[in-house]
Protein backbone atom coordinates (compact mmCIF):
# COMPACT_ATOMS: atom_id res chain seq x y z
CA UNK A 1 0.00 0.00 0.00
CA UNK A 2 2.82 2.42 0.87
CA UNK A 3 4.58 1.59 -2.39
CA UNK A 4 1.41 2.42 -4.33
CA UNK A 5 1.13 5.79 -2.62
CA UNK A 6 4.82 6.60 -3.05
CA UNK A 7 4.64 5.77 -6.76
CA UNK A 8 1.51 7.80 -7.24
CA UNK A 9 2.93 11.21 -8.02
CA UNK A 10 5.29 12.77 -10.60
CA UNK A 11 9.03 12.41 -10.08
CA UNK A 12 9.50 16.18 -10.06
CA UNK A 13 7.05 16.75 -7.18
CA UNK A 14 8.45 19.51 -4.96
CA UNK A 15 5.76 19.87 -2.28
CA UNK A 16 3.09 17.79 -0.58
CA UNK A 17 -0.34 18.97 0.58
CA UNK A 18 -2.55 16.86 2.85
CA UNK A 19 -6.16 17.12 3.90
CA UNK A 20 -6.64 16.31 7.61
CA UNK A 21 -9.94 14.57 8.43
CA UNK A 22 -10.24 11.29 6.58
CA UNK A 23 -6.79 11.63 5.05
CA UNK A 24 -4.25 11.91 7.86
CA UNK A 25 -6.65 11.37 10.74
CA UNK A 26 -9.31 8.66 10.88
CA UNK A 27 -11.92 11.04 12.23
CA UNK A 28 -14.77 10.92 9.72
CA UNK A 29 -16.80 8.25 11.59
CA UNK A 30 -16.73 10.44 14.70
CA UNK A 31 -17.66 13.55 12.71
CA UNK A 32 -20.64 11.72 11.18
CA UNK A 33 -21.78 10.53 14.62
CA UNK A 34 -21.52 14.06 16.02
CA UNK A 35 -23.47 15.56 13.12
CA UNK A 36 -26.28 13.12 13.82
CA UNK A 37 -26.18 13.72 17.60
CA UNK A 38 -26.09 17.50 17.33
CA UNK A 39 -28.96 17.64 14.83
CA UNK A 40 -31.37 15.67 17.05
CA UNK A 41 -32.64 18.80 18.89
CA UNK A 42 -33.58 20.31 15.52
CA UNK A 43 -35.49 17.25 14.36
CA UNK A 44 -33.14 16.70 11.45
CA UNK A 45 -32.10 13.23 10.37
CA UNK A 46 -29.50 13.33 7.62
CA UNK A 47 -29.72 10.80 4.81
CA UNK A 48 -26.96 8.19 4.71
CA UNK A 49 -23.93 9.54 2.87
CA UNK A 50 -24.86 13.21 3.28
CA UNK A 51 -21.72 14.15 5.23
CA UNK A 52 -19.53 12.07 2.91
CA UNK A 53 -20.99 14.02 -0.03
CA UNK A 54 -20.15 17.34 1.62
CA UNK A 55 -16.87 16.29 3.24
CA UNK A 56 -14.17 18.93 2.98
CA UNK A 57 -16.60 21.84 3.22
CA UNK A 58 -16.60 24.03 6.35
CA UNK A 59 -19.24 23.28 8.97
CA UNK A 60 -21.02 26.62 8.49
CA UNK A 61 -21.54 25.92 4.79
CA UNK A 62 -22.90 22.43 5.52
CA UNK A 63 -25.29 23.95 8.09
CA UNK A 64 -26.53 26.40 5.43
CA UNK A 65 -27.24 23.46 3.12
CA UNK A 66 -29.08 21.62 5.90
CA UNK A 67 -31.14 24.72 6.69
CA UNK A 68 -32.15 25.06 3.05
CA UNK A 69 -32.91 21.38 2.51
CA UNK A 70 -34.73 20.72 5.80
CA UNK A 71 -36.49 24.03 6.38
CA UNK A 72 -34.77 24.75 9.69
CA UNK A 73 -32.89 27.79 11.00
CA UNK A 74 -29.86 26.41 12.80
CA UNK A 75 -27.39 29.08 13.88
CA UNK A 76 -24.16 27.97 12.20
CA UNK A 77 -21.80 29.52 14.75
CA UNK A 78 -23.63 28.06 17.74
CA UNK A 79 -23.79 24.66 16.06
CA UNK A 80 -20.09 24.85 15.22
CA UNK A 81 -19.19 25.58 18.85
CA UNK A 82 -21.22 22.61 20.13
CA UNK A 83 -20.16 20.06 17.52
CA UNK A 84 -16.49 20.94 17.42
CA UNK A 85 -16.33 21.09 21.21
CA UNK A 86 -17.75 17.58 21.39
CA UNK A 87 -15.20 16.47 18.80
CA UNK A 88 -12.29 17.75 20.89
CA UNK A 89 -13.73 16.01 23.96
CA UNK A 90 -13.69 12.70 22.09
CA UNK A 91 -10.34 13.00 20.30
CA UNK A 92 -9.13 9.86 22.05
CA UNK A 93 -11.46 7.95 19.71
CA UNK A 94 -9.53 8.91 16.56
CA UNK A 95 -6.25 7.61 15.24
CA UNK A 96 -3.88 7.97 12.32
CA UNK A 97 -4.57 6.75 8.81
CA UNK A 98 -1.22 5.08 8.87
CA UNK A 99 -0.45 4.60 5.15
CA UNK A 100 -0.89 8.33 4.54
CA UNK A 101 0.81 9.36 7.77
CA UNK A 102 3.76 7.15 6.79
CA UNK A 103 4.15 9.19 3.59
CA UNK A 104 4.22 12.41 5.62
CA UNK A 105 6.65 10.84 8.07
CA UNK A 106 9.03 9.81 5.27
CA UNK A 107 8.98 13.23 3.60
CA UNK A 108 9.17 15.31 6.77
CA UNK A 109 12.14 17.62 6.28
CA UNK A 110 12.65 16.30 2.73
CA UNK A 111 9.87 18.16 0.92
CA UNK A 112 7.92 21.18 2.16
CA UNK A 113 4.51 20.01 3.35
CA UNK A 114 1.17 21.63 4.15
CA UNK A 115 -2.18 20.68 5.65
CA UNK A 116 -5.25 22.16 3.98
CA UNK A 117 -8.50 21.43 5.83
CA UNK A 118 -12.14 22.45 5.82
CA UNK A 119 -12.13 21.99 9.61
CA UNK A 120 -11.65 24.70 12.22
CA UNK A 121 -8.05 25.43 13.18
CA UNK A 122 -8.33 24.33 16.81
CA UNK A 123 -9.62 20.90 15.85
CA UNK A 124 -7.10 20.43 13.05
CA UNK A 125 -4.24 21.35 15.40
CA UNK A 126 -5.54 19.06 18.14
CA UNK A 127 -6.06 16.21 15.65
CA UNK A 128 -2.50 16.53 14.35
CA UNK A 129 -1.23 16.62 17.92
CA UNK A 130 -3.20 13.45 18.65
CA UNK A 131 -1.32 11.55 15.94
CA UNK A 132 2.03 13.15 16.80
CA UNK A 133 2.34 15.02 13.51
CA UNK A 134 1.71 18.68 14.30
CA UNK A 135 5.31 19.83 13.82
CA UNK A 136 5.78 18.04 10.51
CA UNK A 137 4.03 20.69 8.42
CA UNK A 138 5.35 24.06 7.27
CA UNK A 139 1.88 25.44 6.57
CA UNK A 140 -1.55 24.69 8.06
CA UNK A 141 -4.61 26.31 6.47
CA UNK A 142 -8.14 25.79 7.77
CA UNK A 143 -11.70 27.07 7.58
CA UNK A 144 -10.65 29.84 9.98
CA UNK A 145 -8.40 31.41 7.36
CA UNK A 146 -10.07 34.07 5.19
CA UNK A 147 -9.72 32.01 2.02
CA UNK A 148 -12.47 30.58 -0.18
CA UNK A 149 -13.16 26.97 0.90
CA UNK A 150 -13.01 23.78 -1.11
CA UNK A 151 -14.07 23.07 -3.86
CA UNK A 152 -12.54 26.44 -4.81
CA UNK A 153 -8.79 26.06 -5.45
CA UNK A 154 -7.86 29.02 -3.25
CA UNK A 155 -6.69 27.07 -0.17
CA UNK A 156 -4.42 24.88 -2.26
CA UNK A 157 -3.04 27.84 -4.18
CA UNK A 158 -2.38 29.67 -0.91
CA UNK A 159 -0.65 26.60 0.53
CA UNK A 160 1.61 26.31 -2.51
CA UNK A 161 2.45 30.00 -2.33
CA UNK A 162 3.30 29.79 1.36
CA UNK A 163 5.40 26.68 0.76
CA UNK A 164 7.27 28.52 -1.99
CA UNK A 165 6.46 25.77 -4.49
CA UNK A 166 4.52 26.19 -7.76
CA UNK A 167 1.11 24.56 -7.42
CA UNK A 168 1.83 22.45 -10.50
CA UNK A 169 4.77 20.91 -8.63
CA UNK A 170 2.66 19.99 -5.59
CA UNK A 171 0.95 16.67 -4.98
CA UNK A 172 -2.16 16.56 -2.82
CA UNK A 173 -3.71 13.81 -0.71
CA UNK A 174 -7.49 13.97 -0.31
CA UNK A 175 -10.45 11.81 0.64
CA UNK A 176 -13.33 14.02 -0.50
CA UNK A 177 -14.71 15.05 -3.87
CA UNK A 178 -14.65 18.75 -2.94
CA UNK A 179 -10.99 18.56 -1.95
CA UNK A 180 -9.98 16.63 -5.05
CA UNK A 181 -11.79 19.14 -7.26
CA UNK A 182 -10.04 22.00 -5.46
CA UNK A 183 -6.57 20.47 -5.78
CA UNK A 184 -7.07 19.67 -9.47
CA UNK A 185 -8.36 23.19 -10.11
CA UNK A 186 -5.20 24.51 -8.44
CA UNK A 187 -3.14 22.51 -10.93
CA UNK A 188 -1.91 19.86 -8.49
CA UNK A 189 -1.74 16.14 -9.00
CA UNK A 190 -3.82 14.21 -6.47
CA UNK A 191 -3.97 10.89 -4.68
CA UNK A 192 -7.51 9.92 -3.72
CA UNK A 193 -6.75 8.08 -0.49
CA UNK A 194 -10.12 6.31 -0.70
CA UNK A 195 -8.79 4.35 -3.67
CA UNK A 196 -5.59 3.45 -1.89
CA UNK A 197 -7.30 2.41 1.34
CA UNK A 198 -9.86 0.33 -0.53
CA UNK A 199 -7.15 -1.99 -1.87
Amino acid sequence: MIAKILNGWPADTAGLVFDCDGTLVDSMPLHITLWDECLVPFGVCLPKGFIDTHAGKPTDIIVEIINAEHGVTIDALEFLDVKEGRFRARLSEVGAIEPVVEVARRYRGVLPMAVVSGGCRENVVESLKAIGALDWFDVILTADDPIAPKPAPDLFLAAAEQLGVPAAKCHAFEDADAGIAAAVAAGMTVTDVRDVLAV
